[in-house]
């Protein structure tokens, strides 16, 4: 079977080493769970930021996303980059991440960075909110391609290169320890999950693939419903996502909109249960719990719905949000925000 390309194609330079890609879309993940046997696995943090594949050629580091957009300029404090790792070429695939106040990622931190558009608003912003980028793979090393190479010998390549600074690092990864631990860890600091990735697989740009498993730390949390947006395009005339909350004493606080996990059946009833309780005025105590109120259907707040998220923002919104189900045996007054 023929090999996709794994960038542009490449040439052979005059030392008779190759020449490294200028493009390479990330290697993807499958949603799963935990392998039944930790053999032949090794086990990373799942990282809150921003991917980003690192190219660092004589002194200097070239970012782009998963897309293959160049970031470069963003991100000014990682210019260092390719002359601390010591060798003249070497592509990492990473993840840029802000620790904001504490020792792990902040992703709000890193929004503040992720939306600026010029060189100088990045060198503005950089001393407030620095970022770093975590190298957790090695695709290219001084004319030598990498991607077919065991995701162990990549891993040990790295490690090799003690890329070890307060802007740049190597995450560790476990292959001997059990990756139920590793995900204990993970949720005990409130991590995004955990990578399980297979040590004989190869590096495929832009595939997903079971050879690497993402295993996400699921919360729920229940919601009452306050009223719905419209959906656009294949959802119009249909709910495009429910405006929620939880009480807080006697008041009902908007924590945000709820637009996936969805079946068409799903929709239908929801539709059938919600359009009874429409109301002109937003039960919610906030002023202005969406950006367009006027788009809003508010509705009585009686259903609860039970839903799955990654965390709660600092401004008490939950982010990713997914609807599971209704809560028939669940009385809204009761509803509050879950620790």
């Amino acid at each position: 079977m023929a090999r996709l390309p794994t960038g542009n194609d490449r040439g052979v330079t005059e030392k008779g080493k190759q020449s490294p890609p200028t493009e390479l879309r990330p290697m993807l993940a499958t949603t799963g769970t935990l392998p039944s046997d930790d053999t032949g696995w090794a086990y990373e943090m799942k990282w809150d930021g921003l991917r980003a594949i690192a190219f660092a050629d004589n002194g200097r580091v070239r970012l782009t996303s998963r897309t293959t957009r160049d970031i470069t300029h963003a991100y000014p404090e990682l210019s260092g980059l390719a002359e601390a790792v010591g060798v003249d070429q070497a592509i990492f695939d990473g993840e840029i991440v802000a620790f904001g106040d504490g020792a792990w990622p902040d992703f709000e931190a890193l929004q503040q960075r992720m939306n600026i558009s010029t060189a100088a608003q990045a060198r503005v912003l950089a001393p407030q909110i620095p970022v770093t980028y975590l190298a957790f793979d090695l695709l290219w090393l001084d004319g030598r391609p990498l991607m077919d190479k065991p995701y162990s010998q990549r891993r040990e390549l790295l490690d090799g290169l003690a890329i070890d600074a307060a802007r740049w690092q190597a995450p560790p990864s476990f292959a001997t320890e059990s990756g139920a631990d590793i995900q204990a860890v993970s949720r005990q600091n409130n991590l995004e999950g955990v990578m399980a990735k297979r040590l004989a697989s190869r590096y495929e740009p832009g595939r997903r693939t079971p050879a690497w498993r993402k295993i996400k730390n699921v919360r729920r949390q229940e919601v009452v419903i306050g009223g719905w947006k419209p959906g656009e395009g294949n959802r119009s005339g249909w709910i495009g996502s429910l405006i929620v909350g939880v009480y807080d004493q006697r008041d009902l606080v908007y924590c945000g909109h709820v637009g996936t996990g969805f079946t068409t059946q799903t929709l239908r009833m929801l539709n059938q249960r919600l359009t009874p309780l429409r109301r002109k005025t937003s039960p919610f105590s906030d002023r202005s719990p969406v950006d367009d109120p006027r788009s809003a259907q508010w509705v009585e707040p009686e259903l609860v719905a039970d839903i799955e998220f990654a965390d709660w923002t600092k401004s008490g919104r939950l982010r990713a949000p997914a609807y599971k189900g209704l809560r028939s045996d669940k009385d809204p007054a009761e509803v509050i925000r879950e620790p």
